[in-house]
Order: C-alpha cells, then sequence, then structure tokens
C-alpha cells in the first residue's frame, strides 16, 4: 500500500497524524469552535502544539466545553480550582485571558457582531491558499487580525498565534504542495492563490 504523504510536522506522533489528517486546515466557520481554537493557541504560546493536544480533553472538561457564556461567568474561585488543575497549562495569566476572552465573545454577539463573520470577513471570506513553499511565522493578514482582536481586548493573539490559529483553522491553507490533505481542504481547481 502506497504510504500516505503528509506535513513534515505531522508525522512524528500519532496524535498529531490524527490532528493533521482529520482538523488542521479545514475552514472552520464555527463561531463558538473558532473562539475555542484561538484560545487553546493562546495557551500553547511557548509550549508545543502536542502539548494541547494531549491537554485537550482535560482543557474542554476544565472549561465547560468551552461554552463562552459559562467561562464568562467563571470567578476567583474558578481560577483558583483551575490553578490546581495539572491536566491543564496551569498559568493565571492565561486562564483570566480566556475569560476576558469568553466575555468578548458574547458582548460581540448581543452587539449582533458574529465572532466567524468578523474573521472571515477581515480574511476575505474564503481560504487563503499558500504556494510559496516556506510557511511564514506571521503575514500581513495575522497581524492585522491581531491587532483587531487586542482592540477588542483578547490577550495572547500576537500575530504568529494568530497566524497558527489561521492555519489551524483553514483561513489559510499552509499544507505542504506533496501532502495528501491539500487538495482535500480545498485548493482551487485552477490553482488560484494567495498568500494573506
Amino acid at each position: 500500500m502506497k504510504k500516505l504523504l503528509r506535513c513534515p510536522w505531522a508525522e512524528s506522533d500519532p496524535l498529531l497524524r490524527s490532528y493533521h489528517d482529520e482538523e488542521w486546515g479545514v475552514p472552520q466557520h464555527d463561531s463558538r469552535a473558532l473562539w475555542e481554537m484561538l484560545m487553546l493557541e493562546g495557551f500553547q504560546a511557548g509550549l508545543s502544539w502536542l502539548t494541547i493536544l494531549r491537554k485537550r480533553d482535560a482543557f474542554r472538561e476544565a472549561f465547560q466545553n468551552f461554552d463562552p457564556a459559562a467561562v464568562a461567568a467563571f470567578a476567583e474561585k474558578d481560577i483558583e480550582r483551575l490553578l490546581e488543575n495539572s491536566g491543564i497549562i496551569r498559568s493565571r495569566a492565561k486562564i483570566e485571558a480566556t475569560i476576558t476572552g469568553a466575555k468578548i465573545y458574547l458582548a460581540m454577539q448581543q452587539a449582533g457582531e458574529d465572532f466567524s463573520q468578523y474573521i472571515w470577513t477581515m480574511a476575505g471570506g474564503k481560504p487563503i491558499h499558500s504556494t510559496t513553499g516556506t510557511v511564514p511565522a506571521s503575514t500581513t493578514l495575522s497581524e492585522k487580525i491581531s491587532i483587531a482582536l487586542k482592540k477588542k481586548g483578547f490577550k495572547f493573539v500576537g500575530p504568529v498565534i494568530v497566524y497558527a490559529w489561521m492555519q489551524a483553522v483553514g483561513i489559510v491553507n499552509d499544507h505542504a504542495a506533496n501532502c495528501f490533505r491539500r487538495k482535500k481542504t480545498g485548493v482551487p481547481a485552477d490553482g488560484s492563490s494567495s498568500v494573506g
């Protein structure tokens, strides 16, 4: 049987392979799921994504499946509880940023601003297909989205974190040219592409 060619980063661990093959780079338009992934990317800052994947179930349990309304209601006692939870990344700053992020998400919703539409509009409404062959740490678009999110009050949303998030949720398709997932995540048939 012919071996599937993947992005090289996905070959080192079964969990990374599964994440790469099923989730990474698939365009995500669900607002809550986009927000959850942005919060997890914030927790990942300074760590490996594999660390987050290994703890993702524990994160979901600790943050009530990343229900923004539930997380926004977290108080100091919840922060203390989370700081004792060895299943997650025990950073007060990142925990507080997630609670703040939930409040911002809800405020946007109450103002009639859909998180998914807000993000995808900035991205031009459709996935960006990279053709450079090299994966940047950040782009002009990730800088623009980072500035916009910071202006709203989000934390741990620098341009590098935002770019990693954009890759994860399919705003940008950075699957390697020979990766079996590249076409499956929506490279246009005419080969047209742009880099954000």
